[in-house]
């Protein structure tokens, strides 16, 4: 089954465990999509043939450094086999992504946070130190899914999807940063919708005049971020109409007990999801096989590639990375507000715009390389999907979380956060309802998010207190 939004995880690459006999797999589109020598050099396109020929090379130089860590896994002796074995997959997992070249910055992020260095130091490093650990936490996530089956896979990829934001946000959540923690969620959903689906409609069409996806999925999906968009103007809403009245001492009070009600309600819309997407309405999200099969030219031999790891390795793996990211994310927080205050850069705007960069810009990267490779499926599972697992499981599972900790994490957003998201999903549907995309579309998409980032970039932190409610820009707000 082609799972291209695969429980709108960001390891959307991977087909949940399905044999990948009607597609390209995840870390193959990932890992090896440039390498697809009919891309972009069919037709005698010079773009194509200049990323093959890239792509040749380092597969190349890669395969040779390898070379000793194979040989030494295939000796017997059991001294010589196993480290072997053991630096061959850990070499195998560093160059899964030329982004993993960042990982320098996971020492010296650690030891920047643990010594003291000043925080915007600190704040840099751990920033630039998340980024190839979440490439990591997909790979590892994709390389474990691939063996346990596609319910089990959907269920691993939806945990660990957004792992990286997860994380970040329990630990903010935590200090009791809860503007950290709603701008980050925010920010991570723009950045989808906006940005990413932005860039891969620009990127398609730079080499396509029209491209086609799903229409069927990509409304579903769109439908499920509006619901969600409603789920956050309603206790605004609810807040403006208590200002004022009788029940403005406990209006605080009832906005928590709306949003943990409307956070329970979510997680079952998006269980509901899952199973209409691998269960009742999967053959929605099948994709043809006969045009893939004329694409391969019939060679399914070719398609059919074994995980870089076993699945214990994967699990340690995993395990591992997640540690680092926790470690990392921890530094980074404890420094959002020292670079505050002598930055002068808003916590809205870092949690908003920056944060987001750190858990996706693996993927955001892959995305464009795919929708190039006009497999816009796929692209939109990265963009929408990704944006819908954040609104539907991650927002509501930190307000599920704040609820039992102690702290008031509710889905009361500021007015200005709450209409910029309004606007952004209905912009993002009305370009994606008749399933087909150009580079102008895209330009509109990277326009919309540039004049949000612009805007955010001014808004101060102390502002909400006194801007208008949200009633007032829906003709609902009280005298």
């Amino acid at each position: 089954m082609e799972n291209p939004a695969s429980t709108g995880i960001k390891s959307k690459f991977r087909d949940a465990g399905r044999p990948s006999t009607s597609r390209n797999n995840s870390m193959r589109s990932s890992r090896d999509v440039s390498q697809d020598p009919r891309g972009g050099a069919e037709n005698g396109h010079p773009a194509g043939n200049v990323l093959h020929s890239v792509s040749e090379h380092i597969n190349e130089h890669t395969s040779l450094l390898a070379r000793p860590f194979r040989e030494g896994a295939e000796d017997e002796r059991p001294y010589v086999k196993w480290p072997a074995y053991v630096s061959l997959k850990v070499w195998q997992t560093l160059a899964s992504n030329p982004v993993n070249v960042l990982l320098v910055f996971v020492p010296l992020g650690i030891i920047s946070g643990a010594v003291g260095w000043s925080p915007t130091a600190t704040f840099v490093l751990n920033f630039l130190a998340i980024v190839p650990l979440a490439s990591l936490l997909s790979f590892a996530t994709e390389e474990l899914s691939a063996k346990l089956g596609q319910t089990l896979g959907g269920l691993l990829n939806a945990t660990f999807g957004n792992a990286v934001e997860l994380i970040v946000s329990i630990v903010a959540l935590k200090d009791g940063q809860i503007r950290i923690v709603q701008s980050s969620m925010l920010g991570s959903i723009l950045s989808n919708i906006l940005l990413v689906l932005g860039c891969c409609f620009v990127a398609g069409g730079l080499r396509h005049k029209e491209q086609s996806f799903n229409g069927t999925v990509a409304s579903t999906m769109s439908s499920l971020m509006a619901v969600s968009a409603a789920s956050l103007i309603i206790p605004a809403s609810l807040y403006a109409v208590m200002k004022g009245s009788k029940l403005d001492v406990d209006k605080d009070k009832n906005i928590l007990i709306l949003s943990h009600g409307t956070a329970i309600i979510l997680l079952i819309l998006y269980v509901l999801y899952l199973v209409f997407q691998l269960k009742t309405h999967a053959n929605l999200f099948d994709e043809d096989p006969g045009v893939d099969d004329e694409e391969n030219g019939g060679d399914e031999s070719e398609e059919k590639e074994e995980p870089t790891l076993p699945p214990p390795a994967a699990a340690v793996a995993l395990v591992v990375v997640t540690v680092m990211v926790a470690v990392c994310a921890e530094f980074l927080v404890d420094s959002i507000d020292s670079i505050v205050e002598t930055a002068h850069i808003s916590k809205t705007f870092i949690g908003l715009i920056l944060l987001p960069i750190v858990g996706n810009a693996a993927e955001h990267v892959t995305a464009c390389v795919v929708a190039y490779k006009d497999k816009m499926d796929l692209a939109i599972g990265v963009a929408i999907g990704s944006s819908m697992q954040i609104a539907l499981l991650v927002t509501p599972f930190l307000v599920i979380l704040g609820w039992i900790i102690g702290q008031p994490m509710t889905l009361h957003f500021e007015t200005f956060e709450t209409v910029v998201f309004f606007l952004s999903v209905l912009i993002t549907n009305y370009l994606i309802a008749d399933g087909k995309s150009n580079y102008l579309e895209g330009a509109m998409l990277l326009g919309m998010y540039t004049i949000i980032a612009l805007a955010f970039f001014v808004y101060p932190d102390d502002s909400g207190s006194s801007s208008k409610s949200v009633g007032d820009f829906f003709g609902g707000g009280s005298s």
